[in-house]
C-alpha cells in the first residue's frame, strides 16, 4: 500500500515536471528561439541539462561496463 502511494506521488511529480517545465521550455524555443529560453530559464536550465547528460552518461559509459567487468552483471 505505502509503496504504491510513493509510486504515484512520483508520477505525480515526474508529470508534472514534464508537463510544466519541458514542455512550456520546447514551446519556448519554437516561438521564440533559444535567445528568449536563455533569458527566461537562464543558467538554471543550463545546469539541468548538463547534469542530466552527466549522470546518464557516467552511468553508460563507467559504471555499467565497470560492473560488467567485475562480473556483476
Amino acid at each position: 500500500m505505502l509503496s504504491l502511494i510513493v509510486k504515484t506521488i512520483r508520477q505525480n511529480l515526474l508529470f508534472r515536471l514534464y508537463k510544466y517545465y519541458i514542455i512550456d521550455s520546447i514551446l519556448i524555443v519554437k516561438r521564440f528561439g533559444f535567445k528568449e529560453l536563455w533569458k527566461r530559464r537562464g543558467l538554471k536550465f543550463l545546469l539541468i541539462i548538463v547534469s542530466y547528460y552527466l549522470v546518464r552518461d557516467t552511468l553508460l559509459y563507467v559504471v555499467i561496463p565497470f560492473c560488467i567487468a567485475r562480473g556483476l552483471f
